[in-house]
């Protein structure tokens, strides 16, 4: 036999044993970890400790950034399956230790996603799952839509390596700090009256008419004016804007001696000192700042400005990476192509707190088809079902020690760190054990089945 017979035997083998008993099978997942600049340092990061748990990769580095855990198929942080020992010693044998989710997914499918998602997405989760923890500001930063995303990736590649859109929803696990989409018309009034030194990077016509304006100009025109001030500031020559910064850190420290700073302008010292010079502590002015407690979420759609301040959170997303960026980073930006996407919405942004669905556990659904996400919090020695569904689900344990039972008879230990991936139409069970015990549930959202 030669070598290429050789190798086609082993795939034909390896895909009979990634193949066995596909809808039945509740599978265990070793996950990937991403060291970001602004990720909070060692052991103080729940995203260090779950990796720490979930990769039995011992204590986090006291020295570094744990930013992001990533739950899912996305290419730039795949995770794999952990088998039994049966199966390793087969997977060894032909030359395969370490299978990943996307590889299962993709033998069959239809099978363990269920018909309709895998019709509509391929072989491949629709979703990325993530747990951020959050020291310092991540970027003010945009996600296009699947047009823009399909163009960027095609005319830069090596900077957007995906082609699909990324719209997401952060679900606090503390509380949250978050800057995300356009402030009222009422209240950019209120930044032109009393921050002169955003006025003075600002044509003044365009000013005095925002500043002036009655609301009767209709709405399409005051976008316009907002569109072109918010342009403009961030188009600023950065000698400029170093010195219209430099003015601002000096007048609020003088006027905090005087008088209580409001939030956002407290704010605005923080990132001066995370970012110095940078003009996104100037576009912090023209965001939303919301503050979430756990429990809460909020969601970003295509094409709206935000940025994460700090905190840590449950994420959960449409399986892509891209990023548009043009402030608070040291990474790339793109600032014309952020500021032509932009969709200028303004008011502040819906924040869920979740549907119930028992005693135990709420559902949180955003507006989009990819995803959803279930918070349980069961006390100790409860127990609660999740029903079959026609899709994938991925299960964390953020804290607490149980039993998950499948619909097949199944039974396994669940403890913190552990993250499962249940095929499609499978129903599970969990029980707690001595103490209380917290998981998250991502799945594909309930609207894109229809009524169940």
């Amino acid at each position: 036999m030669n070598e290429e017979d050789d190798n086609r035997l082993k795939k034909r083998k390896k895909k009979r044993l990634l193949g066995a008993d596909r809808r039945k099978r509740l599978l265990r997942l070793k996950c990937y970890v991403q060291n970001y600049d602004w990720g909070v340092i060692g052991c103080n990061s729940q995203v260090a400790r779950l990796f720490s748990l979930n990769s039995g990769s011992g204590t986090p580095d006291p020295r570094e950034c744990y930013a992001e855990f990533w739950i899912g198929t996305h290419k730039s942080g795949p995770s794999f399956v952990v088998f039994g020992r049966d199966y390793n010693n087969a997977a060894a044998a032909l030359g395969s230790n370490a299978v990943s989710l996307k590889d299962w997914i993709s033998v069959d499918p239809g099978a363990v996603l269920g018909d309709k998602v895998a019709r509509k997405w391929g072989g491949d989760l629709p979703f990325l799952f993530k747990v951020l923890s959050v020291e310092k500001a991540l970027s003010i930063q945009a996600h296009p839509d699947k047009e823009l995303a399909r163009a960027l990736h095609e005319a830069q590649p090596s900077i957007y390596e995906d082609d699909n859109h990324k719209p997401e929803m952060a679900l606090a696990l503390t509380g949250f700090e978050a800057l995300c989409g356009f402030i009222s018309s009422k209240e950019l009034k209120g930044v032109l009256s009393s921050v002169p030194e955003i006025v003075e990077l600002v044509q003044c016509g365009d000013t005095e008419k925002f500043s002036h304006d009655s609301g009767q100009d209709g709405k399409e025109k005051v976008k316009q004016l907002f569109e072109s001030i918010f342009s403009q500031i961030m188009s600023s020559n950065k000698a400029i804007v170093r010195e219209a910064i430099c003015k601002l850190k000096r007048r609020l420290s003088f006027e905090k001696k005087k008088r209580q700073l409001s939030a956002k302008e407290q704010l605005i010292l923080r990132l001066e000192g995370q970012y110095p010079a940078d003009v996104g502590i100037l576009a912090a002015f023209f965001l939303n700042y919301v503050k979430l407690k756990p429990g809460e979420a909020l969601y970003v759609g295509p094409n709206e400005p935000h940025a994460y301040i700090s905190g840590e959170c449950i994420e959960c997303m449409a399986t892509s990476d891209n990023v548009v960026r043009a402030g608070l980073t040291s990474k790339k930006r793109d600032i014309q192509a952020l500021l032509s996407m932009l969709n200028y919405k303004q008011g502040f942004p819906e924040i869920l707190q979740g549907v119930s669905l028992n005693e135990y556990t709420r559902k949180y659904a955003p507006p989009f088809d990819e995803f959803e996400v279930d918070r349980c919090i069961l006390p100790q020695a409860a127990s609660v079902s999740f029903p079959s569904v026609p899709g994938p689900s991925l299960f964390l344990v953020i804290s607490g020690k149980g039993t998950i039972i499948t619909g097949y008879s199944e039974e396994s230990t669940l403890q913190e760190g552990e993250v499962l991936f249940v095929p499609a139409y499978m129903e599970v069970s969990i029980t707690s054990g001595a103490t209380e015990l917290h998981v998250y549930r991502a799945g594909v959202n309930n609207r894109f089945f229809g009524d169940l």
